[in-house]
């Protein structure tokens, strides 16, 4: 099972003002990656009160495509001023298999990390129920 939750907010620099034109042409870049990417989860671009933001989530049996870490990767190098998150857990991720790893995405960089508030998976979020 391969399950993630995430979103990005698209910047092209960490910069308060981003030059209009250019974060348009990285916002033109990432419509056409993600266009490629034929995902049949959540994996949507858009506008939000004039700030592009991407949001993706999905559910499948195993880890396969849309590589949803790639594009975290992608998005750090067309756009360094983006941020955010991705949460996913993998019953197949050697060494992780009852964890929930964060992805985050922050001045060009992705780094991973452990979700403290729903690892591990079992007991936390899965498994018998005691009071």
């Amino acid at each position: 099972m391969f399950e993630y939750h995430g979103w990005i907010t698209v910047r092209a620099s960490a910069a308060e003002d981003d030059d209009e034109a250019r974060l348009q042409r990285i916002v033109d870049e990432l419509e056409l990656h993600i266009a490629q990417m034929d995902s049949p989860y959540l994996l949507d671009l858009r506008w939000m009160n004039g700030e592009p933001f991407i949001h993706l989530g999905g559910y499948s049996n195993h880890r396969s495509s849309p590589d949803v870490v790639e594009l975290f990767k992608y998005v750090a190098v067309v756009a360094p001023g983006s941020y955010g998150l991705l949460h996913v857990r993998g019953d197949e991720d050697p060494g992780h298999e009852n964890e929930v790893i964060v992805l985050r995405l922050v001045r060009g960089l992705v780094t991973q990390h452990t979700e403290a508030l729903l690892s591990p998976c079992t007991p936390t979020a899965e498994g018998p129920f005691t009071d």
